[in-house]
């Protein structure tokens, strides 16, 4: 399959797929991590990075294989085909980013993902020119088809996984593989059949690019992926402070310190109504469990597993301590049915659940929560919201002698 390759640039080629795909994995497991932040940047990032990761990918395999002596690349295919591969990965990323991330869904993205990458590949082979004819060997481009809906199923669970550390680089080396496996599958499918001078001639008005102009091209692509993923690499300060929540108690910083101390737990007391209460209508027990949408109906989820509750337009998105769900309620009704003894509003977008609440840190005018499960995550607290929550939390002002 690779006789006649150059050993260095497809290992580049293998190289630059894995950072592609473990920049654009990594931004893609901050979606659901990191309030505060539009979902769509994050998004529009892991779909670009993959995007280019998998087209750099493909010309880096071009230029390390065997072409004919004056074989040029058209300018319109080549551009056609990097703009095939962004699209496809921004819409697979964005239909498995909303809703409940079936089965279905997950391999409907993942059919329309590696359709795109073969489309990619082929509109791409289309873009050279020269004294020849491409022929491709029907068996072969079955086969890159199944690689690449197997790549774009593997890649998409990865996205799904939200994980970090060895898990992510594990995936995102896999990822690198399996999209080199699809380029030199169908490449070694493809074969070159010279032209006589009669047949032959060039498309006279088509803009072209040598080896040479492409070469300058994919190296500054690379560049930019290199950069991605070492900039991926940089620990984030805020996320380094979140680490003493996993030992247990809440755990104030020392800048909140100076202004906190701890007291004992208690439950709060309720603040009481003006003339007792008379009047006002009696406030509807609070609801067991909140439903959520899935792709089969709707599901719903005990109380006591809800971490925090986020607006998002019309709806909600209710986090379970793994992942986010959307509810069909509004931030306004969610307050008003859930437990004000358990939850608290601590920001205009955002519910919490106190009992769950792992870390509180002082954040600019406001403060942020870090709530506890398998995927801990952070939700912002207003400057109107902070007496109420260190309250609510056991914390009182400190009183100097």
């Amino acid at each position: 399959m690779f006789e006649g390759h150059d050993p260095y640039l497809v290992a580049l080629s293998v190289a630059i797929a894995s950072l592609g795909g473990y920049t654009g994995f990594a931004l893609a497991a901050r979606i659901r991590n990191t309030p505060g932040v539009s979902n769509r940047v994050l998004l529009a990032g892991a779909a670009a990075f993959l995007a280019v990761g998998i087209w750099t990918m493909h010309f880096v395999g071009m230029l390390a294989a065997p072409l004919p002596p004056d074989t040029v690349y058209l300018i319109l295919p080549t551009i056609i085909s990097f703009l095939i591969c962004a699209l496809v990965v921004g819409i697979s990323l964005f239909f498995v980013s909303i809703g409940e991330p079936s089965l279905k869904r997950v391999a409907s993205s993942a059919v329309l993902l590696g359709a795109g990458i073969v489309s990619m590949h082929y509109v791409g082979i289309h873009g050279l020119s020269g004294p020849f004819a491409i022929e491709h060997d029907g068996s072969m481009i079955l086969l890159s088809v199944l690689v690449a809906i197997v790549t774009a199923y593997g890649g998409l669970r990865a996205f799904l996984a939200q994980q970090e550390g060895l898990r992510l680089i594990v995936s995102s080396i896999a990822f690198g593989v399996a999209v080199s496996g699809m380029h030199y599958t169908a490449m070694h499918g493809m074969h070159f059949v010279p032209l006589t001078g009669q047949v032959h001639h060039h498309l006279g008005g088509s803009l072209a690019a040598s080896q040479q102009i492409l070469s300058i091209v994919v190296a500054l692509l690379c560049f930019v992926i290199a950069a991605g993923f070492l900039l991926s690499l940089v620990p984030d300060p805020r996320r380094q402070t979140l680490v003493p929540a996993m030992a247990g108690a809440p755990v104030v910083p020392d800048m909140l310190a100076e202004q906190l101390v701890p007291q004992a737990a208690v439950s709060p007391r309720p603040v009481p109504a003006p003339l007792g209460g008379i009047g006002q209508p009696p406030r509807a027990p609070p609801v067991p469990r909140l439903p959520v949408e899935g792709a089969d109906g709707t599901h719903f989820i005990d109380t006591a597993d809800v971490r925090s509750v986020r607006a998002d337009a019309h709806y909600t998105r209710v986090h379970d301590g793994t992942r986010e769900r959307m509810c069909p309620w509004s931030i306004s009704e969610a307050e008003a049915q859930l437990d004000p003894s358990l939850f608290i509003r601590v920001h205009r977008s955002h519910i919490v659940a106190i009992p769950h609440v792992a870390l509180v840190r002082k954040e600019g005018d406001g403060a942020i929560l870090e709530l506890d499960g398998p995927s801990p995550h952070r939700v912002p607290v207003s400057r109107a919201k902070i007496a109420e929550v260190k309250a609510r939390l056991g914390l009182a002002n400190r009183r100097h002698a």
